[in-house]
């Protein structure tokens, strides 16, 4: 296959002293103020070439989800290709409409002009993706930028090297050159790309990384979305039937593995409830993966060495309720459940993103509250019971990004909901609509007639009080109800 569309391929070593990107940036740039990327026809164009990627490369992804996270098909469709394309079908359906001048009131002032808002593209956009869900997390606001009509820089991680081979490699003969390119690379090379000025970066990752990116940006004041981690509470009230609840939670805690930044993190819930939801949860668990986890072709695996031993640290906090089991050569950990589990642990102390779900113990629904209040605001938050006034008692005396009530992330299949954090979980919304909004700047207008100039002597100085309480009453509010 070939790498055109890729700055610097893989495995190459840019020249002592020299930049990589700076052709790549000059040329996006160069297209943009040319006007290219404006205009429907165009956006249209680039959204179905990404469609039709979508389409025609399902196995080509497939198989580099395997081979980056033995996720399974199932896995891989439902929350990275699917979700991918109904992204590209909304857009496509919307974009007339999105791109649409929105009509905006005026006052007395202001009555015989034209006051509107216009949906205009920033410019040159970079996205650095993630590697748990490399298609989705690095295509769906791609398809936003696209949108908005943006050129854009994408830069897929390289953790996941065979999504990032794909993207590199295939996506590009899909999408106009002169307006799209993939870049390359690890740290170093990322770090080499933040120096050039670009006019709208969204970031998917860690917090660590996510100041990193902040700081890169604000040395060009350049504009940012963050979409980053924590850790996810999981509120279960005793008013539950343990057995449901244990279903979806155990299904969201370790779908991909637990490799994902909205799992719930760790559940706080009663001593008697802890008591019904243990066996519950080993009773799921068995159902879904097997006697043997480990043989299962529906758990996938942890991305790398140094994520393991991470991971494999933590299985020593608290107690072991069961799983636990893991072998690095196979970067295999076992659904694991723990108990006993306190608060200045390392499990409690950071977001896990792994297949271990601590369970800790609380008197009542206050105390839950309290001590979720008590730390960083989550990406999302959950709760569980029969009760919906306790639902809404959680939703309401808490701050996330996303909330989810007797269920799991099942937002994140919404294009009609905006998806991101709030706090140290992030800053910025996209997904459907908001990607549009998100990539384009709202920029106010307004036109005025060229003749009638006589209307404005009102306004030009000398000043008179006669003057000042004619405005007054022409810029209020009600002023042009009196019409």
């Amino acid at each position: 296959m070939s790498n055109k569309g890729a700055t610097k391929s893989a495995g190459s070593e840019p020249t002592l002293g020299t930049d990589p990107f700076k052709d790549t940036v000059q040329r996006l740039r160069e297209t943009f103020n040319s006007g290219r990327t404006r205009p429907a026809a165009f956006r249209v164009a680039q959204l179905e070439g990404l469609g039709r990627f979508l389409r025609e490369k399902q196995q080509l992804l497939q198989e580099a989800l395997v081979q980056d996270l033995r996720k399974s098909p199932f896995e891989s469709d439902i929350s990275e290709i699917i979700l991918c394309q109904n992204e590209v079908d909304l857009a496509l359906k919307n974009l007339q409409a999105w791109m649409k001048d929105t009509p905006a009131s005026t006052n007395l002032l202001t009555k015989l002009d034209s006051a509107f808002t216009r949906k205009e593209p920033f410019g040159l956009v970079l996205i650095i993706g993630p590697w748990n869900y490399p298609v989705n997390l690095t295509l769906v606001p791609l398809v936003g930028a696209i949108a908005a009509g943006n050129c854009v820089i994408l830069k897929p991680s390289e953790i996941s090297k065979g999504t990032e081979k794909v993207l590199a490699e295939v996506l590009p003969q899909y999408l106009d050159q002169s307006s799209f390119a993939v870049a390359l690379g690890g740290p170093e090379e990322t770090q080499k790309l933040l120096e050039h000025k670009f006019d709208y970066i969204l970031f998917t990752g860690s917090p660590r990384v996510g100041k990193i990116i902040y700081q890169s940006a604000a040395k060009h004041l350049t504009p940012i979305t963050l979409e980053l981690g924590g850790k996810n509470p999981c509120y279960v009230d005793d008013n539950c039937d343990p057995q449901t609840v244990a279903n979806r939670l155990a299904w969201f805690r370790y779908f991909n593995t637990g490799q994902t930044c909205v799992a719930p993190d760790y559940v706080l819930c009663s001593p008697e409830m802890q008591e019904r939801l243990v066996p519950a949860l080993q009773n799921t668990i068995t159902r879904f993966y097997g006697e043997d986890p480990q043989n299962s072709p529906n758990l996938g695996r942890i991305i790398s060495q140094k994520h393991f031993k991470r991971l494999h640290e933590l299985l020593s906090c608290g107690r072991v309720a069961f799983g636990g089991q893991s072998d690095e050569n196979s970067l295999y950990i076992a659904p694991t459940v723990l108990v006993d589990v306190q608060e200045k642990e390392k499990v409690m102390q950071e977001e896990i993103f792994g297949p271990i779900l601590p369970l800790m113990t609380v008197r009542s629904l206050d105390e839950a509250i309290d001590f979720i209040n008590r730390r960083e605001k989550p990406l999302a938050l959950y709760a569980f019971s029969n009760n919906s006034q306790v639902v809404n008692q959680v939703l309401d005396r808490t701050s996330s990004g996303n909330f989810g009530g007797n269920d799991g992330f099942l937002y994140m299949t919404l294009p009609s909901l905006p998806f991101g954090g709030v706090g140290k979980s992030g800053m910025g919304r996209y997904h459907g609509k908001f990607s549009f909004d998100t990539f384009s700047n709202h920029r106010a207008c307004l036109l005025s007639p060229s003749g009638l100039e006589k209307l404005n002597e009102i306004r030009y100085p000398p000043y008179s009080s006669r003057a000042q309480k004619l405005l007054r009453w022409a810029m209020s509010s009600h002023s042009c109800t009196l019409l």
